[in-house]
């Protein structure tokens, strides 16, 4: 079986792969360079394609910066020290960021001939995004079916979102299960020159709190 994952070079979308290679899905995996301040991410994402043994690692540059709308995508200050508690949508959201990555790996999956997707969103941890919910997994699977040749033929589409309801301390456990060096993982969205993490925006905080829960160090903050 042939899955497209979409892979950020990040901890969750590692994890969500990993586990998808379990279930024996042939892996395509879908970087998308999207013009956001983190780039190192993308060096991550082919660091992590590699270990994996992708089948292929496909990088797509779609520049979201001209539409702007989030800190990660312009000049705007990313915030710090943010209350992860809260419910708002912090401005790090990039507008349908999720629905158009999914969108294009619909479309390859559809050339592929594979029908399943992998994404590693999660809604536990950070329920300020409005594209991480279960909601709208399951809408985007109706819309897949809908919008296809592929689909209208009778094939059925899934989007597989495995980390959907695990703290990151899960997360993190399930992935030193399958043996995963998240030394290789790229996390922070606004990282220092030299592309060390920030370690006070959200990402960094919610990165730091999973390891600290889960009782390991985390291996980007040792090399």
């Amino acid at each position: 079986m042939r899955a497209v994952v979409l892979l950020s070079g990040g901890l969750d979308s590692y994890t969500a792969a990993a586990i998808a290679r379990t279930q024996r899905f042939t892996l395509y995996a879908l970087t998308i360079d999207y013009g956001q301040r983190h780039a190192r991410e993308v060096e991550a994402a082919r660091a992590v394609a590699r270990a994996l043994g992708i089948e292929r690692h496909l990088e797509l540059d779609v520049d979201l910066r001209a539409i702007g709308g989030s800190s990660l995508t312009s000049d705007a200050a990313v915030p710090r020290h943010r209350d992860l508690k809260g419910t708002d949508v912090p401005s790090t959201y990039v507008p349908a960021r999720n629905t158009i990555f999914l969108s294009l790996a619909l479309g390859w999956a559809e050339v592929l001939g594979a029908r399943d997707i992998v994404i590693g969103v999660n809604a536990l941890d950070y329920s300020g995004y409005p594209d991480c919910r279960p909601e709208f997994i399951a809408a985007f699977e109706r819309l897949a079916d809908l919008a296809t040749r592929a689909g209208v033929e009778g094939a059925r589409f899934r989007v597989h979102a495995p980390l959907l309801a695990l703290g990151k301390a899960d997360i993190i456990r399930r992935g030193l299960e399958l043996g995963l060096d998240y030394g290789l993982t790229h996390s922070c969205y606004d990282p220092l020159p030299g592309g060390r993490p920030c370690g006070t925006c959200d990402s960094c905080i919610l990165r730091a709190n999973g390891f600290r829960e889960a009782g390991v160090a985390d291996p980007v903050l040792l090399g």
